[in-house]
């Protein structure tokens, strides 16, 4: 990965803007340092998302790395964005589009997202925001994604969630179209150790008529997918029906692995369905980044829902280290000039795009 950093970023024809989180998560500072000491075209959008009540360890280690992030990109701005409104509503994504469309992009040549240390409500509406911007024939031309791969660190850093289930801004899909009130709803939740309550509330939020839990596999622990049944067995026997044929496997360090899978379930769904109501997946990345990142591709694509619970907070273990020193860098470029135009829809080998 740094290969194709200085490979493709020190060029002195790029004109970059970082979009990334400047939070308390260890992997905070992983993009902003390689991808400034390789270009010094780079100016920065460090995200602070706001919640009521942050824990004190939690605000020192954020000021840490925000302090580290002004540090290595010179032209770099800490944006505070209110995740939570007076009355309790989730206003994170509405606020973050609000805050983008304010900044100016002339003269920019590629955006990078840094998913690693933003949270779904966030990231996601991010992406999207600019994907569609390339759709429209408006700069940047490249969109890239990248996320510093760890999921012992993802599930070591414990999501409090609120107790509003809803969708992620701009990912309704047509959940909440009249057409879509007969459709054959499959929900798509990422297990994730730690999640029931979330998940059974999801589950209330959806009213699925099926639903296909996914599983990583492979993994870095190869017994985490059989750990993960066994956590959720009464769910998947009992509040979810799951036929064991029904769960789905995805690489969990592969994000277009997930992707796929999910293209293909919407593919196999959609003529079976046709002429009952439709078909329609809702998906609820809980899980590692990596995993949420294959799905936010599969809806982007498909114009597919995410439902989700925003945290509130954060718990995380004051034994973990303040920075990562080598993460295993991730990345996804989404949109631009390796991909011819338009841009044909990633699928499965020996399949024909629909």
């Amino acid at each position: 990965m740094d290969g194709f950093l200085v490979d493709y970023f020190a060029r002195e024809d790029r004109r970059v803007l970082l979009v990334a989180g400047a939070g308390f998560d260890p992997r905070s500072r992983a993009v902003a340092l390689r991808l400034s000491a390789v270009s010094t075209t780079v100016r920065a959008l460090f995200i602070r998302e706001n919640r009521p009540n942050p824990d004190q360890g939690q605000i020192d280690r954020a000021e840490t790395n925000t302090a580290a992030l002004l540090a290595a990109v010179a032209n770099g701005k800490i944006t505070p964005v209110e995740i939570f409104g007076p009355d309790g509503a989730v206003i994170g994504g509405r606020n973050i589009i609000a805050t983008l469309g304010g900044q100016t992009f002339e003269g920019l040549t590629d955006i990078v997202v840094d998913i690693s240390a933003l949270s779904v409500g966030i990231s996601f509406p991010i992406i999207r925001y600019f994907a569609e911007r390339i759709g429209r024939g408006e700069g940047p031309h490249n969109l890239h994604v990248f996320v510093a791969h760890d999921p012992r660190l993802d599930g070591e850093i414990r999501a409090i969630p609120s107790d509003a289930p809803s969708y992620v801004h701009g990912f309704k899909g047509g959940s909440t179209l009249f057409s879509a009130a007969g459709a054959a709803r499959l929900w798509l939740p990422q297990l994730a150790s730690g999640k029931r309550g979330a998940l059974e509330r999801l589950h209330n939020f959806v009213e699925p008529h099926d639903t296909c839990p996914i599983l990583p596999f492979p993994a870095s622990d190869p017994r985490l997918g059989d750990a993960l049944a066994a956590e959720y067995l009464t769910e998947l026997e009992s509040a979810w029906s799951v036929d064991t044929r029904n769960i789905v496997y995805a690489d969990e360090s592969d994000p277009v692995d997930l992707y796929r899978t999910i293209l293909r379930l919407d593919d196999l769904r959609r003529p079976v369905f046709a002429e009952t109501g439709g078909s329609l997946l809702v998906l609820s990345p809980l899980g590692s980044k990596v995993m949420a990142l294959g799905a936010l591709m599969a809806a982007l694509e498909r114009d597919l829902p995410v439902a989700h619970l925003e945290p509130i907070g954060y718990e995380i273990d004051r034994a973990i280290p303040g920075d990562v020193a080598e993460p295993d860098l991730v990345h996804i470029w989404l949109e631009g000039e390796a991909y011819p135009q338009p841009r044909p829809a990633l699928v499965p080998e020996g399949r024909t795009p629909p």
